[in-house]
């Protein structure tokens, strides 16, 4: 493609405002790729340097100027050794750069595709998954991007950030069109959000699921106020908005919107409304049903989840509110949401007639205490809840999820989680500082498989068993080393030794 017509795209983009300056060379050259990764340049590539929190990307130019046809930069310092037949392009946001150029690399996938980007502090995954399948139910092909992997039909692909690199997600919307999908969902995180790698996009529909204080630190957001604006950017650009109006800061999320807006809520008027939540707890299994109400139609809904608590009617709320414009037939999507499973957030295994065993990505006292405290609302016979923590990170983390667990958990079972290159007796100390703040019981097992193997034998007739801190991950990282650990496999393991 020549890099005339590419730059020519980006300042045509409807979605945002850019400029760039000509350094030297020339824009009528064929560029076959774009990266601001400098090992993925190819020959005749553009490398566009991206100024990181950490590592700065214009320290690699001279690693692809036996590659590149053009490199796109922020800082004019250090180019004089660039040669001369390399065209060399100046913009005042390089992230920005990157977005619109590979979008227009990949011919604008993301206009032949209906796109659905979701944020929120909680409920991303879940609720992608949800509208994956309710999609899927009505022959409705659709691509999935998120937190724990990219899905283009068949193929499933680990993720490493929530929401990708610009040019990784144009080039898998690109994918999707060719393998017949038409529609993606995707989780859109405020870093994603703040860091441009949506830049230029024009979702067909955001979705606001709610906003809690988190991702705030040196690296991340300098204020709530910061991270609240950069979630608040997706309302601007795409074409219809659907928020949680029962949310504290939904009017704020709203107030700059450019979208047509839709809500949903439990307890506020809203178009979508969940009524006459109903729990149940029985053989095993865990979950809820309610009445949905739809403002604009007058037949109600009895809907049903083998999920709990009350963040799963909101996440099935904001599955419904998209899918209802894709004229989904009622059957289906009850039936659907019904049997909805996603890998890692409160995932039910099955184990025994007599009490329940899920496993959730809890990695943090936020996470696990509101797990804990949905629990506590179906008056378990006992809450035994199982979790370590990493190393190599805050040791502050340990003493909170530790202080959490004593104080919501009947008896908590302290294992390994990911100890990197520390001990993990010294990580379980930690907790146990935490819980020592507490009444709560607690037993510590070193070895994960042990650890499960010991509360599933000790598992009470009534009782719900968290493992809690792993969710979708299949590894263990000990001294650096990464080994396969998939808490579904050493479930099934146990279940085959107790038995014997």
């Amino acid at each position: 493609m020549l890099l005339s017509e590419i730059l020519k795209n980006c300042i045509e983009n409807e979605c945002t405002d850019f400029s760039y300056e000509i350094l030297q060379g020339k824009e009528d050259i064929y560029v076959t790729n774009v990266s601001s990764d400098s090992r993925k340049v190819d020959k005749d590539g553009v490398f566009v340097a991206i100024k990181g929190a950490v590592v700065d990307g214009h320290k690699f130019i001279p690693n692809v100027i036996d590659r590149a046809s053009a490199i796109v930069v922020e800082s004019t310092a250090n180019l004089a050794d660039i040669p001369e037949g390399i065209t060399v392009i100046k913009t005042d946001n390089t992230r920005l750069a990157l977005a619109l150029m590979s979008a227009s690399i990949y011919k604008n996938p993301d206009k032949e595709i209906f796109t659905i980007g979701i944020t929120g502090t909680k409920g991303k995954t879940t609720t992608t998954y949800m509208i994956k399948n309710v999609l899927e139910a009505c022959g409705i092909k659709t691509g999935l991007i998120g937190t724990i992997e990219t899905i283009i039909g068949d193929e499933h692909i680990p993720s490493e950030n929530t929401t990708p690199e610009s040019s990784q997600i144009h080039e898998s919307f690109r994918k999707m069109v060719n393998a017949g999908c038409k529609a993606v969902v995707m989780e859109v995180s405020s870093q994603g959000l703040k860091l441009d790698r949506t830049a230029g996009i024009m979702f067909n529909i955001g979705v606001f699921t709610n906003l809690e204080p988190d991702h705030i630190g040196p690296n991340e957001h300098e204020s709530f106020e910061d991270y609240l604006e950069c979630k608040a950017k997706l309302f601007r650009q795409c074409s219809t908005g659907i928020f949680n109006a029962d949310d504290e800061h939904v009017e704020k999320m709203i107030k700059n919107a450019t979208c047509k807006i839709e809500t949903y809520a439990i307890d506020k008027d809203a178009d979508l409304k969940a009524s006459d939540i109903k729990l149940f707890h029985e053989g095993g299994n865990i979950g809820l049903n309610y009445k949905l109400v739809s403002k604009d139609d007058s037949k109600d809904l009895e809907v049903k989840l083998n999920l709990p608590g009350r963040f799963s009617v909101y996440n099935s709320l904001s599955a419904i509110a998209v899918t209802k414009h894709f004229n989904v037939p009622e059957a289906t999507l009850l039936k659907t949401l019904q049997e909805v499973k996603v890998k890692g957030r409160i995932e039910l295994v099955k184990v025994s007639d007599n009490f329940s065993l899920m496993i959730d990505y809890a990695h943090n006292a936020m996470s696990l205490e509101s797990l804990l405290t949905t629990l506590r609302e179906y008056n378990p016979h006992r809450i035994v809840t199982l979790f370590g923590c990493g190393g190599n990170r805050s040791r502050d983390r340990r003493f909170e999820m530790g202080e959490v667990s004593g104080k919501l958990s009947d008896l908590t079972i302290i294992t390994s989680d990911n100890p990197r290159d520390e001990e993990p007796e010294a990580i379980i100390k930690d907790i146990i500082t935490g819980i020592s703040k507490t009444d709560g019981k607690h037993v510590d097992i070193i070895d994960r498989k042990e650890a499960i193997k010991y509360a599933i034998a000790h598992g009470e007739p009534g009782d719900i068993i968290v493992l809690a801190g792993k969710g979708h991950e299949d590894y263990q990282i000990i001294n650096g080393v990464k080994h396969h650990m998939d808490e579904r496999e050493l479930i099934a393991e146990v279940l085959e030794e107790l038995k014997r």
